[in-house]
């Protein structure tokens, strides 16, 4: 008699776990269920409630029973075959045969969202989480057919709570930016692109919306100087740098010269000029440039490495090795101020000093062709001939290298 009130104590029990997990699995529970209710133990009903508690947060597909998994495998394929209306028809089947499978539940809801149909993929995805609060990756697809709706602010809560399970979907990053956007927090938008962008730096959807924001804040920002005064010296030597950064070096040289004749000693400004003539090999004027920028700080390490580079250039080796040094005084770490010494020296006609310079820049950058070709040089008018082959054989293979990367660029870039 007790053992029958306890059995049809299991409606829910025989109607829905019987048809979701093994026989095996199923007798358990109803075993222990049985034990508790005839014997009244607290350890026992304890251990009853971890075992439904295990078993019902989260349901493995191997756990469902074979009609299930055949109506799921059946809906794949007719999703495969984009017949949604019958996939739709056996995630249908497949829940009234296990109403509160989160599983089943959120496919159906990803295929409803499929269909634009978020406020039906909404509900069955809260119905999953009201059954299993982190059952993996249904947050993420609903806080997605939130977006979908327009609700954003819910849509961030969705991604948050997504964010807060072991293994959040892969794209949440993403759109919770997206969310952030609308919601026009911008700051924590890029915050959120940039988390995106660690898990996979070359997605292109999300460099994209970054470079869309910082242009979007970059083009405030100048609309603003400009309300404020059209010829001031910021907008000029702001626009100056953005032409700078499109490689439009004619129109930054008009607007680092405006911003100049506004404010004559605005310290960066001649360096910025002699960056653009350098970058049109108007090596004069850019040497200019670059002398009245020493004036304003004589250890830079690029104006010190820019001029060695002219004099190096122009043959003028002694010249040169006073700012190179200076270059690579301010970084060490830096293989070009080495090569260019090395270079100098052998000008000079001092090998060792040259071969010095040149073995500390391959040790700071083992790539560069040049530097093992003149090293190859060097030991040969040396007379070690077995260096000298050493440092060509490492430069033809280089070579070699880089010209193999150059026709795979080529082949490989659309026409």
């Amino acid at each position: 008699m007790e053992e029958e009130k306890a059995i049809e104590g299991l409606p829910t029990l025989k109607h829905g776990l019987m048809k979701s997990f093994s026989a095996l699995i199923y007798a358990v529970i109803v075993r222990l269920w049985l034990i508790a209710m005839l014997s009244r133990s607290s350890v026992l009903n304890r251990c009853l409630i971890v075992c439904w508690i295990v078993l019902g947060v989260s349901q493995p597909l191997s756990g469902l029973s074979s009609d299930v998994k055949s109506l799921l495998e059946q809906a794949r394929a007719y999703e495969k075959a984009e017949d949604y209306e019958g996939a739709a028809r056996s995630y249908r089947q497949a829940l009234t045969l296990t109403p509160d499978d989160p599983e089943v539940l959120k496919r159906l809801g990803i295929l409803y969202q499929t269909e634009l149909k978020f406020r039906e993929s909404i509900e069955l995805f809260e119905r999953a989480l009201s059954i299993s609060a982190r059952y993996p990756e249904v947050n993420f697809f609903l806080g997605a057919s939130n977006l979908g709706l327009n609700q954003f602010q819910r849509a961030t809560e969705c991604f948050r709570a997504e964010l807060s399970t072991p293994k959040p979907h892969p794209r949440c990053h993403y759109y919770y930016a997206i969310a952030l956007v609308s919601l026009g927090r911008a700051d924590d938008a890029i915050a959120q692109f940039n988390l995106s962008l660690t898990r996979n730096p070359k997605d292109a959807d999300t460099l994209y919306q970054l470079g869309r924001l910082h242009m979007n804040a970059s083009l405030e920002i100048i609309q603003r100087l400009t309300d404020l005064d059209p010829d001031s010296f910021q907008l000029h030597a702001l626009i100056g740098e953005v032409y700078a950064n499109n490689k439009r070096y004619e129109d930054s040289l008009k607007e680092y010269r405006a911003a100049l004749a506004k404010r004559p000693g605005a310290p960066g400004i001649h360096y910025a000029l002699g960056v653009a003539y350098r970058n049109l090999k108007q090596i004069d004027a850019a040497e200019k440039e670059f002398l009245e920028a020493l004036r304003e700080d004589p250890q830079d390490f690029r104006v010190n490495l820019y001029l060695g580079e002219f004099a190096v250039g122009r043959g003028n080796y002694a010249g040169a090795i006073d700012y190179l040094r200076v270059a690579s005084a301010a970084q060490p770490g830096a293989a070009r101020p080495h090569f260019l010494l090395g270079k100098s020296y052998h000008g000079l006609k001092d090998l060792e000093k040259a071969k010095a310079e040149l073995l500390i820049a391959t040790a700071v950058d083992s790539n560069d062709t040049e530097t093992h070709f003149l090293l190859a040089k060097v030991y040969r008018e040396q007379g070690d001939t077995k260096s000298s082959a050493r440092e060509m054989e490492e430069f033809q293979r280089l070579s070699l290298a880089e010209k193999a990367k150059v026709y795979e660029r080529a082949r490989t870039t659309p026409q």
